[in-house]
């Protein structure tokens, strides 16, 4: 029974049309478009690598002649003695490997640059993929694909020029060497054999190892997203004293890449020892050959060193080779994941058509708008609703009634499924989503900061912001004096996701980066949650005073917040119930009047 197990010819071909597309994909980096600099690079690297070539082979033959010229093979009048044949041969060592290392300083810029732009490609890509994609990924598990992508793709273009191509180089460059110098065929024979032996041994076995990494990737990532996931959970793990349990979890996913990177070694060691078996059985049948003719006066001495030399010359190369396919193919697997999520293209796209949104008064209008994240169920249902520019519109309604939904869709987060919305009379659908995001501010429930300074959080609201601006906006979202109250004042670092602040300072830093950014168009979700009620009042007024001349758009909960605004909608089930601004709606007694009284009540309870 073969050890070997057999590779599915489908598999085999869809493997190796992934593995050619990846090819292809990473060649133009190798090859840059409009850089002269970097093209020149390749090309003296490549002309430095034929010279190495070159000079490695010359190098055998004249150890070769030294021996000869010892053993008294050689004619007197022969130009260089044993002494300078020596030195010459040492000379060749030394200039093969300093074209060598001039090669790869020559290509270090254009493997540097090529990573580089990959990796700026990859970035911008993620960034443009829609609200739906990062919702459903892990970060964990995206994290590790990307970082293995980019070690395959360092790797790839380091070995695909200067390891595969040139292995080739060097043994037809020896192959007419020998031929040249023994006149005789069999030893040529005896060296492709071996050769077509050994890469089908290796293309079979990393076939079936390839395979076998795939399922350790996996096991991988899925151990990555584990730890990930509870290391950002850490508190919630500490409220429930669930740590043995996530180490557990934990231990559990990494015993099963325990399990498939185990089988990974062994099948390496199995590859290794049978690549040995072959090499050693090629370089002893041509050794013996070799042997043969010195015995029988056909040969000198040093035409034996010189066999001797070339075979071990090419049996470092075809070891490897054997390491370089085997590695070209696992990174190929690593690297397929990372082309394919650059291939996915983002649900909300703009069109080839659109135009950028110009703003005039900030006039919103929902016209007969119906969404859903999901076809089985309906979050919005013929939504329409009109805010005149410069207007507050609250929005309330109880939770799962689709508030927050209906911010996401006019910062198209999404697109709608039914009806249209328009900005001044324009399709959002038909302006560029950049343009729709600058005139939009946006203070979510839960404000996340970035692993910086304070400065640096505010400041995130405009590149251009003066430090005045920074401080003003500050002053106005109430967090000024907490800032300058910390040792370090506005260099204060906040922690991973702002872990360092407490919710209701997370949130005003976040006010004031969304007043720095100035724009027309403001939405509020749930803006002031996370504050104490003096704080809220002083945050609700700062709020006020920014929306003023704005089109201000509010998610609220606690219906005190928002009963000085324009209008309030009340939202039930993806529908509107109820429109009105906070009198008239207390007036008809309706859903509205229910919820203000429940809150009241509420409220008055916890304070008596």
């Amino acid at each position: 029974m073969s050890f070997v197990p057999s590779v599915k010819r489908g598999s085999r071909k869809s493997e190796n049309e992934a593995a050619w597309r990846i090819i292809k994909r990473i060649s133009p980096l190798m090859w840059p478009k409009g850089d002269f600099d970097l093209r020149a690079r390749v090309l003296l690297s490549l002309l430095a690598l034929v010279v190495a070539k070159l000079i490695a082979v010359l190098a055998p033959i004249l150890q070769a002649w030294a021996v000869d010229d010892l053993a008294g093979n050689l004619t007197p009048d022969f130009l260089l003695g044993a002494i300078g044949l020596t030195v010459a041969y040492a000379l060749a060592r030394v200039a093969t490997n300093a074209f060598q290392q001039l090669r790869d300083v020559l290509f270090a810029k254009v493997a540097q640059r090529a990573l580089r732009s990959l990796a700026l490609e990859t970035f911008e890509h993620i960034h443009k993929m829609s609200m739906r994609y990062h919702t459903t990924r892990k970060t964990g598990g995206l994290s590790r694909i990307i970082e293995r992508g980019v070690k395959g793709v360092e790797f790839l273009l380091r070995y695909l020029v200067f390891s595969t191509g040139p292995l080739v180089l060097e043994m037809l460059f020896i192959s007419v060497a020998i031929f040249w110098k023994l006149q005789d065929w069999q030893y040529l024979g005896i060296i492709f054999f071996t050769i077509i032996v050994y890469v089908w041994f290796t293309f079979v076995v990393t076939e079936w190892r390839v395979k076998l990494r795939r399922k350790m990737n996996e096991q991988d990532t899925d151990a990555n997203q584990k730890a990930i996931d509870s290391l950002l959970n850490f508190e919630t793990v500490k409220y429930f004293g669930a740590e043995k349990r996530e180490a557990a979890r934990y231990d559990a996913a990494m015993a099963g890449y325990e399990a498939a990177a185990l089988k990974t070694s062994y099948s390496l060691a199995y590859l290794n020892f049978g690549q040995a078996v072959l090499i050693t059985i090629g370089l002893v049948s041509v050794m013996l050959l070799a042997a043969i003719g010195v015995k029988a006066g056909e040969l000198t001495v040093g035409d034996f060193v010189l066999v001797n030399a070339y075979m071990i010359q090419i049996s470092m190369p075809l070891n490897f080779l054997g390491t370089v396919y085997r590695e070209i193919r696992q990174a190929l697997v690593d690297m397929r994941q990372m082309f394919d999520l650059l291939e996915e293209l983002p649900e909300v796209e703009d069109k080839p058509s659109a135009r950028k949104l110009n703003v005039t008064e900030g006039h919103v209008r929902f016209e007969q708008v119906s969404f859903s994240y999901e076809k089985e169920r309906l979050i919005l249902d013929d939504i329409c609703l009109d805010i005149p520019g410069g207007h507050s519109v609250a929005i309330v309604g109880p939770s799962g009634s689709g508030k927050s939904t209906i911010v996401r869709l006019l910062f198209r987060f999404y697109d709608v499924t039914g009806g249209a919305l328009f900005i001044d009379g324009q399709d959002v659908r038909n302006i560029t989503q950049d343009s729709l995001h600058q005139v939009i501010g946006v203070v979510p429930q839960d404000t996340v900061l970035f692993n910086d300074t304070i400065y640096y959080n505010i400041a995130y609201g405009s590149d251009e912001a003066t430090n005045a601006q920074i401080l003003e906006v500050a002053e106005k979202a109430r967090i000024h004096d907490f800032i300058m109250s910390l040792p370090k004042g506005y260099n204060t670092l906040v922690g991973e996701r702002g872990l360092k602040l407490s919710g209701g300072e997370k949130q005003r830093i976040g006010i004031a980066r969304t007043l720095l950014k100035n724009p027309p168009i403001l939405l509020l979700d749930e803006a002031t949650s996370s504050l104490d009620s003096k704080t809220e009042n002083e945050i609700l007024e700062a709020l006020e005073h920014a929306g003023r001349d704005r089109t201000v758009i509010t998610i609220a909960h606690r219906l005190s917040t928002i009963s000085r605004s324009d209008k309030i909608v009340v939202l039930e089930n993806g529908v509107i119930v109820e429109t009105g601004n906070h009198k008239d709606l207390l007036k008809r007694r309706g859903r509205y009047s229910e919820l203000w009284a429940f809150q009241s009540s509420k409220k008055n309870s916890m304070t008596t």
